[in-house]
């Protein structure tokens, strides 16, 4: 398939920083003077993006439309375009309106991004906002290109074909758009100290590590455990308002994504102690987690076992590995260390055997319970 690429170099000269809304509706009265503004906002942290479009709209509420007539939003998986039409059309006698649009790109239709793409180059209705907010799309480098790619539910990325091409180019060369790409493990520490500070309280850096590495750098669920820490906080010291998040209260409160049980389970194969690994298995089970659960987990950590090995082989060191694989640290270590006792064929014989486990376990065509405790006893 043809790489469909963007030059973002003339956009990143136009605007390097991240855009406010005050700095936006300081220019709204020039900007909508003759034509439409196209806001475009995109990626994988949807937690920031939804903040900057919530951040968006109670500014053009406060400015312009205390009442709320003059805001849509418009469901972009089904939305056609005589709807998006009718809304920008509407309220003529509204002094501003915004219309959002939520994942357009997700639109089962194969004709209306094209048909988007064509009406807003050609469309110039003047004191509107049109915000394009998507999570399924994201940019990457390949080579010497930066290449837009389609995101699914389950991270799979599918380069974007060329009518898609043709309406994210357009919105990408807007002069508000912004990608909000998952943070690093030094960009979201900065965030977590932040976002605590913010709430009158401050934690050590060691457990902001702890927390990240417990999360996955999933701001969402950073951001409501870092609300319950507080809480707790704030109950249980009466010094006000020195508030301060240590380890101990983020291993007490916060329970981690990377269960230890499945690194343990790793181990148990690593080892060939099958009978282990059957038995953690049966606990996850009657602890009340599903198979599809326990099968997605599964995967997922010998696609990262598959990945370090690799880097190993390439002879990496663990922070390039943790540059390349975006993995947080606690979780390359962890894998490191169970990588070096399988082959890269090993693992990727194991891995195979898992894909295949989980498409005909999802399919209805096997047992989930019953194909893992094959596929252990296999090895």
């Amino acid at each position: 398939m043809e790489l469909h690429s963007i030059n973002l170099s003339p956009l990143i000269l136009k605007h390097p920083h991240q855009f406010t809304s005050t700095a936006i509706y300081a220019n709204l009265k020039s900007d909508l003077l003759y034509k439409i503004m196209i806001i475009f906002l995109y990626g994988q942290d949807t937690f920031r993006s939804r903040q900057k479009l919530k951040e968006l709209k109670n500014k053009f509420i406060k400015e312009f439309d205390v009442n709320q007539h003059s805001l849509t939003a418009l469901d972009g998986k089904t939305v056609s375009l005589a709807k998006i039409n009718e809304k920008i059309s509407s309220s003529l006698f509204a002094k501003k309106r915004m219309v959002v649009i939520e994942d357009i790109f997700l639109n089962k239709d194969k004709t209306i991004l094209e048909n988007i793409y064509n009406y807003f180059n050609k469309k110039q209705t003047p004191d509107t906002i049109i915000i394009f907010w998507d999570s399924s799309i994201k940019t990457k480098k390949m080579g010497y290109k930066i290449v837009p790619l389609s995101c699914s539910s389950s991270n799979k990325e599918t380069v974007l074909a060329k009518k898609p091409v043709l309406l994210f180019n357009f919105l990408s060369s807007q002069k508000y758009t912004q990608e909000f790409k998952s943070l690093s493990n030094t960009h979201a520490s900065a965030w977590v100290k932040k976002q605590v500070e913010e709430r009158s309280g401050s934690i050590t850096y060691s457990a902001i590590q702890k927390l990240i590495g417990f999360t996955g750098n999933n701001l969402w669920r950073i951001n409501n455990e870092i609300n319950k820490l507080i809480n707790y906080k704030k109950t249980a010291s009466s010094q006000v308002p020195a508030l301060t998040i240590e380890v101990s209260d983020v291993e007490q409160l916060v329970k981690s994504e990377f269960d230890e049980n499945i690194f343990a389970f790793t181990d148990a194969l690593s080892n060939k102690n099958k009978t282990l690994a059957i038995n953690l298995l049966e606990e996850q089970y009657k602890a009340g987690l599903t198979g599809s659960y326990l099968m997605a987990m599964i995967v997922r950590q010998f696609k990262i076992l598959l990945q370090i090995r690799q880097a190993l082989d390439c002879g990496f060191s663990s922070r390039k590995i943790i540059n390349i694989t975006k993995l947080h640290p606690f979780v390359v270590q962890k894998g490191t260390n169970q990588a070096r006792f399988f082959t890269l064929n090993n693992l990727k014989n194991i891995f195979s055997q898992l894909v295949e486990i989980d498409f005909l376990t999802k399919t209805g065509q096997a047992d989930t319970k019953m194909s893992l405790n094959m596929f252990i006893y296999s090895l």
